[in-house]
């Protein structure tokens, strides 16, 4: 698998955040999308995931013909964690496995240690167990993209290395990883992106 952009422009509120970007993202490997505060790596991200459009520019599959959305193939974990609180771990799990089409709801829990947290409101967990519910989406449903926004904010040592020992499997399994990041991930970095020279 490789995902080609080509000329991509995107802008915010009226503001261009960036123009005539272009890369190419292959199987089995780690890109780090870097930039300043500001130069657009969430909004990137975003609309990677198909929660935005493009004011001009392509992406594409290696062999495919016409534009193609990744976001029905991809997993999207923003900086802002999209979990429920009223409900437990194990039901927000719940919840993402029925939209994304099934999944193991106990593997996932045991992928970040949650399983202490499965039948508590998420209200109740830290800012870091919140961290690793959201990231346990990772390791419930297959898709072949992850964009991760942040991924190892407010994670403490172990949580960091859980997170790493998985992205380094799904890379083994030809995955493809966008990490917008500040910090090291445990993993050698392929490949980087730099909005604030793009």
């Amino acid at each position: 698998m490789r995902l080609c952009a080509q000329n991509l422009t995107l802008e915010r509120g009226g503001k261009r955040l960036f123009t005539a970007l272009h890369f190419e993202l292959q199987a089995g490997t780690l890109t780090r999308l870097t930039g300043p505060n500001g130069s657009g790596k969430t909004s990137l991200l975003r609309s990677l995931a198909g929660l935005g459009d493009w004011q001009d520019g392509s992406l594409r599959l290696a062999g495919g013909h016409a534009e193609f959305s990744i976001g029905a193939q991809s997993h999207f974990i923003a900086h802002q964690e999209a979990v429920k609180l009223a409900l437990t771990a194990r039901e927000n799990l719940e919840f993402w496995q029925g939209f994304l089409g099934g999944g193991d709801v106990q593997e996932a829990l045991a992928a970040f240690a949650l399983e202490p947290l499965a039948d508590l409101p998420a209200a109740w967990a830290s800012s870091g167990q919140k961290r690793r519910l959201a990231l346990a989406r990772l390791a419930l449903a297959f898709r072949p993209i992850w964009l991760l926004d942040e991924p190892s904010v407010g994670l403490d040592t172990a949580s960091q290395s859980r997170l790493a020992a998985l992205m380094k499997a799904h890379l083994a399994k030809g995955g493809i990883i966008l990490a917008a990041t500040h910090v090291p991930l445990g993993l050698e970095t392929t490949h980087e992106i730099n909005l604030g020279a793009a």
